[in-house]
């Protein structure tokens, strides 16, 4: 039975890969600047865009199995988007600086047009105090890629030199709850038991 991956989150594509799961990707064609604007939680917003990404391509091949992930990050209660530009970078980071982030994952699965499983995750990131220095050095390097980050932040690169601590799920942190999304897919056959 195929299985979609909708997105074009190269990180998210790794690790199904490297878990072993055969899939296509096809990146969702939503506008997730609507859904942004009616949520202020993390955790709704996250769940609604995972679900609404799978759904989408879900739509368009209805035999397929569809998964959606989307993640956020907040720190203080306040919500980041995706920087826009390299100074916005800059200024996310000096707002991350010493503080608690808070980065929640959701994954959805869909099916002809109806979401058929769904799951969410919060992990708490102990952010560092960052110097002016580090920031600058720190985007010399990163630059563009982290601009594709709502976190500013690759962990499976430079990234984890942010952090003074991490509580929580390694590939929640990634992007996407892949243990649990495993378990879903070996419930519905798509992975063997």
């Amino acid at each position: 039975m195929p299985l979609i991956l909708a997105s074009s989150s190269p990180i998210r594509r790794q690790m199904l890969d490297a878990a072993g799961v055969g899939h296509d990707a096809i990146a969702s064609a939503i506008d997730e600047d609507v859904i942004k604007a009616v949520h202020s939680e993390a955790s709704e917003m996250t769940a609604e865009l995972a679900a609404e990404k799978a759904l989408s391509v879900s739509r368009t091949s209805p035999d397929a199995w569809v998964i959606g992930s989307d993640s956020a990050v907040t720190v203080d209660g306040r919500l980041f988007n995706k920087p826009t530009n390299r100074e916005a970078a800059a200024e996310h980071l000096r707002a991350f600086s010493g503080r608690a982030m808070q980065l929640t994952s959701a994954v959805a699965l869909a099916r002809a047009g109806r979401v058929d499983w769904r799951h969410l995750e919060t992990v708490t990131l102990h952010v560092r105090p960052l110097s002016e220095e580090f920031i600058a050095t720190y985007l010399d390097a990163e630059w563009p890629e982290v601009a594709y980050c709502v976190g500013v932040f690759r962990m499976e690169g430079r990234g984890a030199q942010l952090f003074a601590s991490i509580e929580g799920d390694y590939f929640t942190i990634l992007g996407m709850p892949l243990i649990p999304l495993l378990g879903a897919l070996r419930e519905r056959g798509l992975l063997l038991a």
